[in-house]
């Protein structure tokens, strides 16, 4: 079968200045084990042409446990339940920085994010200004989810949505994502042969998400879902998503002119404000408010606060200043925002005016459960 290189005439890459690089495990994973720097030195050489030109990269790399496995393969004991995973991780997180740090002349940062530190505005905040300063020092970040202590990581999370977190947090203009695989394709090309590699995508729809496949191999964590989930999230946030084959030089050196062989996941509308995409696009706490037809009416308008008298009540584990979903009385989701009030206090306050927080708690943090400059409504499709 043709490769995509052949397949898909060139085209130009949108217009950048700063871009996100996604690097998944199996550029880096070694045959026998280990990293290799076999797909590596390509697109550190793209990340040295950009650099050259004035351009900022953030890469965010996988291969910390595949590096650390390959540290120990000599153990047959070493598991692979979670906790030997984090092991792992923190094993192969040098030998991942090391490599990249001798396939490049910049200096090279490691940045370990938890989705803790995505979820607290401070911590949130915090992560932006320093990957912001190690951009302005001429510093290339590689950003990695902190597996070493965040259990939910490894079971649920991926760099391809990490990456377009990342993206948004340093205000990219593209996201750009390595795989082994060439672009998306019309269907499996591992299964059917009449699968064919599409150039644009305007936007993703259910029938573009129906095309992804799961992962290629037992290295990495995601598949081209995962992929589509990442552009879903940068495109919200106004950024355009390429899709390429880390494997295959020529694709990668055509980035440095601006060409791209692969896809362009387009990012219709203008940017989001960027706190309201946090909101949306943050891990929330593990609790729910839950609203009353009348708040989920109000919320609807996208100027309104959630005032305790519309809390039909709160469940789960979440404190003051944490990130939480409001969902209806149905329990689907209708919004997110930062809770002024922690979970015990909201169920104490559900149902009664702003006016009795005082007499109710014994203080008060405000008026309003959740401040609408701290919400962001979810498009769900539910009807007011």
């Amino acid at each position: 079968m043709m490769s995509a290189f052949d397949e898909l005439p060139a085209q130009a890459l949108p217009p950048w200045r700063r871009a996100v690089l996604k690097v998944g495990s199996n550029l880096l994973a070694a045959d026998g084990g280990g990293l290799t720097p076999r797909f590596a030195e390509a697109l550190a050489a793209f990340v040295a042409a950009s650099h050259a030109e004035g351009r900022q990269v953030v890469l965010v790399s996988s291969g910390a446990v595949a590096a650390g496995r390959a540290l120990l393969r000599e153990r047959s004991t070493v598991g692979r339940d979670i906790a030997a995973r984090q092991a792992l991780a923190a094993l192969g997180q040098t030998p991942m920085i090391a490599l990249w740090q001798s396939l490049t002349a910049q200096s090279v940062a490691q940045v370990l994010l938890t989705h803790d530190d995505l979820r607290n505005r401070r911590r949130y905040l915090n992560a932006r200004a320093t990957l912001r300063g190690l951009l302005a020092l001429d510093v290339l970040p590689v950003v990695n989810e902190n597996d070493t202590v965040a259990v939910d990581e490894l079971k649920l999370g991926d760099n391809d949505n990490l990456a377009a977190i990342v993206a948004a947090l340093v205000d990219a203009d593209l996201l750009l994502i390595a795989s082994d695989v060439e672009a998306l394709y019309s269907a499996d090309p591992r299964r059917d042969p009449l699968a064919r590699p599409i150039a644009r995508v305007e936007a993703i729809s259910s029938e573009v998400m129906a095309m992804a496949g799961g992962s290629g191999s037992n290295v990495g964590t995601g598949g081209m879902r995962t992929k589509l989930e990442a552009a879903t999230k940068a495109a919200a946030a106004g950024i355009p998503t390429v899709l390429f084959s880390g494997r295959h030089t020529a694709t990668v050196q055509a980035l440095a002119s601006g060409r791209l062989h692969g896809t362009l996941i387009c990012a219709p509308g203008g940017r989001m404000q960027a706190r309201k995409y946090w909101l949306r696009h943050a891990p929330p706490a593990t609790g729910h408010i839950h609203i009353d037809h009348g708040a989920v009416q109000a919320l609807a308008g996208g100027r309104a606060s959630l005032l305790p008298g519309g809390i039909l009540g709160a469940d789960g584990e979440f404190q003051r200043g944490d990130l939480v979903e409001i969902v209806d009385a149905a329990g689907r989701p209708v919004a997110r925002g930062l809770s002024q009030y922690a979970v015990a206090e909201v169920r104490r306050l559900a149902g009664r005016h702003s006016r009795e927080i005082e007499t109710v708690l014994g203080y008060s943090h405000g008026a309003e459960v959740v401040h609408r400059d701290d919400l962001a409504t979810l498009d769900t499709g539910v009807i007011p």
